[in-house]
Formats: C-alpha cells, sequence, structure tokens
C-alpha cells in the first residue's frame, strides 16, 4: 500500500525534459533566497519606523513597479526572446537588492522599490513563457506546478531561515541573502541551459484571422479579475498578516516565519499529487479554480475568531489549500487561453494582475486595519473571494457557450 502511494506520488515527477528541471533548481535557489518580502512589512514599520500610511505607499510603489516590469517582461518576451529577459532580470535585480539596504527614506524608497520591481518583475512572465519551450503540451501544467513546488519549498525554507537571520544580525542580512540568490541562481541557469526558440505545438496552431485580440477576450478578462482577487487575498500573508501576528498574538519574527512554512510545506507536499489526481481525471480547470477561491474565502472568515492563537494555524492550513486548488490551474488556464505568437502578452497580463494586487492588496488593508481594525480586514478580504467564486461561475457558463458555438 505505501509502496504503492510513493509510486503514485513519484510518477507525478517523470516526464519532464532536463532544462524543466535546471529551471526547477534556479527557481528554487532564487526562491529560499527571498526572504526580504514577508518581512518586508515589519521592516518598514518596526526598523525604519514608517507609519502604517507610509508602509502602505511603499507597497503602492512596489505593485507598480511589478505591473510595469510584468508587462516589459511579456512584451519583450515575444519580441526578442524569454531567454534575454530572464538573465537580464535575474542579475540585474540582485545587484539592486545589495543596494537598495542602504536607502532609508521615506521618498528614496518608494522610487528605489518602483525600480527594483520593474526590473525584478520582468522575470516572471518570460519564465511561464519558457515552460512553453522547454515543456511538452501534455505536461505543461505539470511543468507549471513542478516550478511554483520550488517556488513554495524555497518559501518553506526562506522566511524561518529569514527569522533567524532577523533575530542574529539583523534585517541587512536579508538584502545580502536576497541579492545573492538571484545571481547564483541566473548565472547556473546561463551555464546549463542554452537558449531555444519557442516550439509551436500542434494545439497551438490557429488560423491567423481566427486569433483575437487580448483585449477582445472577454472570458479572459473576467478570469483575470478574478486571478487579481484571489491574488489579493492571498498577498495579505506578507503584509498585513505578520503584523496581526506580533500586535494581536505577541508572536516573535521566528514564529511567524514558522507558521509561514507551514503554508509553503502543505503546498509542497499536496501540490503535485494533486494536480496530477485532476489532470488524470480530466477536471476543468475552472471547477477546481472555483473550489480553490472558495476556500481561500474561507480561510479569511476563520480569522475572525481572533480569541485563540491556533485559528493562525488553520487558517493557514486552508489558504494554502486554496492555494494548490486555485494558482497551479490559473497559471495553466491563462497559458492555454493565449493564442499563438501571444503567450508573453497574455501572461504579462496574468502576471500584472498580481501586481495590481500586490499594490490594491497591502494599500487597501492596511487603510482598513488603521480606520477599522483587523476585523474588518479579514471580513473584507472573504467577502471578495465570495464574489471572485461567484465570477468563476460565470466563466464556466461562457466557456460551455463557446465550445458550443
Amino acid at each position: 500500500m505505501l509502496k504503492t502511494a510513493l509510486n503514485h506520488y513519484t510518477n507525478n515527477f517523470k516526464g519532464f525534459s532536463r532544462e524543466i528541471w535546471i529551471l526547477t533548481i534556479v527557481t528554487f535557489i532564487n526562491r529560499a533566497g527571498t526572504m526580504v518580502l514577508p518581512f518586508l512589512s515589519k521592516y518598514l514599520k518596526e526598523d525604519l519606523h514608517f507609519t502604517y500610511n507610509q508602509v502602505g505607499w511603499i507597497m503602492v510603489a512596489f505593485g507598480l513597479g511589478s505591473m510595469l516590469g510584468s508587462w516589459l517582461g511579456g512584451k519583450l518576451s515575444d519580441k526578442i526572446g524569454f531567454y534575454k529577459i530572464m538573465v537580464f532580470s535575474l542579475f540585474t535585480s540582485g545587484v539592486s537588492m545589495f543596494l537598495i539596504q542602504f536607502v532609508t527614506t521615506f521618498e528614496a524608497l518608494c522610487v528605489s522599490m518602483f525600480l527594483l520591481m520593474a526590473i525584478a518583475d520582468m522575470f516572471r512572465p518570460a519564465m511561464f513563457v519558457s515552460l512553453g519551450a522547454y515543456a511538452k503540451p501534455e505536461n505543461r501544467t505539470r511543468a507549471l506546478t513542478l516550478v511554483r513546488l520550488a517556488i513554495n519549498l524555497g518559501f518553506a525554507a526562506g522566511p524561518a531561515l529569514g527569522g533567524l537571520i532577523i533575530m542574529g544580525i539583523g534585517y541587512s542580512g536579508l538584502f545580502w541573502v536576497d541579492g545573492s540568490s538571484c545571481i547564483i541562481s541566473i548565472l547556473i541557469f546561463a551555464l546549463l541551459v542554452k537558449e531555444k526558440k519557442k516550439i509551436i505545438h500542434d494545439d497551438k496552431i490557429e488560423n491567423a484571422a481566427a486569433v483575437k485580440s487580448v483585449f477582445h477576450d472577454k472570458i479572459f478578462w473576467v478570469f483575470l479579475f478574478v486571478s487579481f482577487v484571489t491574488a489579493m487575498i492571498f498577498f495579505q500573508l506578507f503584509t498585513t498578516l505578520p503584523l496581526y501576528h506580533n500586535e494581536k498574538f505577541g508572536l516573535t519574527e521566528l514564529q511567524t516565519g514558522l507558521i509561514m512554512t507551514l503554508n509553503g510545506l502543505i503546498v509542497f507536499s499536496l501540490e503535485m499529487p494533486t494536480v496530477g489526481f485532476m489532470e488524470r481525471k480530466g477536471f476543468p480547470k475552472i471547477k477546481i479554480i472555483i473550489l480553490g477561491s472558495f476556500i481561500m474565502s474561507l480561510s479569511f472568515f476563520l480569522l475572525l475568531i481572533n480569541i485563540w492563537a491556533g485559528i493562525l494555524v488553520i487558517s493557514m492550513i486552508c489558504i494554502s489549500l486554496g492555494e494548490i486548488l486555485t494558482f497551479p490551474f490559473s497559471n495553466a488556464f491563462a497559458l492555454s487561453r493565449a493564442p499563438r505568437g501571444q503567450e508573453g502578452q497574455y501572461m504579462a497580463l496574468y502576471t500584472m494582475s498580481f501586481s495590481l494586487a500586490h499594490i490594491v492588496s497591502s494599500k487597501v488593508g492596511f487603510e482598513i486595519i488603521a480606520q477599522l481594525g483587523y476585523q474588518t480586514n479579514w471580513f473584507f478580504m472573504a467577502f471578495i473571494g465570495i464574489i471572485a467564486t461567484l465570477s468563476c461561475f460565470w466563466i464556466k457558463n461562457a466557456l460551455a457557450a463557446e465550445n458550443v458555438s
């Protein structure tokens, strides 16, 4: 029984090309070093002593830079290729991370964070497009999931290690480790993976006259709204929740890091088997996203129970399950929806929805907390999660009508 279960689990990791595995390892190294993000709001509030309002505006600059970077990364990937964009983005953002720790004024940090994220987030749409070159069509969702696993395994190690670094040598250590991981990971990629033109598979060959502009794809735009809302909810993990842990329950950086590590471990353990099972059973992607967005919404309803610290762990488990069901299939839905030659444009808009969520999530979250408290913020996030779930039902019906016509 145990051997059979183990074989089923390991079978999910078979059939990938060498390049996909290298990309996965590179992503893990990079993500494990990305320790600044989970503690960024705490660093700005507690180390640099900014107000909630100032922290919110710095996060807005963070998100605006991310949006610009996502758009540029997708546009340039279609024009000059994903490979060059990936190398430039990670190497330059690594060097920038070394420098940004010396920026401590509010105005300068807004500008610096904007520029840093404009460079760093060029990587994301380029990386998604690279999967079209290095993954087989039948492996594409699992390849996306494998890369996400690397992200989450790195995330499982990163926050706990980051908490130890802060307690040992302070926040400056995070910037040095983060910058180094960017540079090391992209050097490994450049040395081991050769540039390759994206192969147009049979499932992407279409009549050019029948290809519509992304701006006329109504289903995709409603899907982008769903992606934006679910990301907005999820990003509370990196903005308001770490502060809530300390202010409401008195948790240390290490304890916060360990709760975030739980998220990474759950996703690492369950995401690939879940995706493999769903693909084998042929469940429609949109139905899986419906369930995931509902569970993510439920996790914030649970946070309304604020008399017991254990609810933070239960809520984190629900967030993790919602993430497993929502994000890998959202990635795959966006990539499968893109017509030939427009993959970069579609993935740019998809990643931009996450960048916009960064802006709105932090700013709205901190403003609600400052004016009305944490409880109101948790209710608001849960409520918009229900709206996203209902929007998924509209997409499901629209897809059915599209297939009939």
